[in-house]
């Protein structure tokens, strides 16, 4: 991840950054689509599989967290 950050153009890093900050938006909408889901199956049928649904998407939406973060913090380095 570092190496393909470094090989990129202000503009590019701008371009990756906007489409982090748009996914960002959508990982949390998409969390909170999955703790209505899993809100709405706990209250009607009890604990079962898709009351921990949301815990499975957790590991995605971290990693696009620090992808973000990390190219947040090149633009930061580079002073664009």
């Amino acid at each position: 991840m570092e190496n393909q950050q470094a090989s990129l153009s202000d503009q590019e890093l701008k371009e990756a950054l906007e489409k982090a900050k748009k996914t960002a938006i959508y990982d949390a909408l998409f969390i909170g689509l999955l703790i209505g889901i899993a809100a709405y199956s706990t209250f009607s049928n009890g604990l079962g599989l898709l009351t921990f649904l949301p815990i499975v998407y957790l590991p995605i939406a971290g990693k696009n967290k620090k992808k973000r973060t990390e190219l947040e913090n090149k633009i930061k380095e580079r002073e664009i």
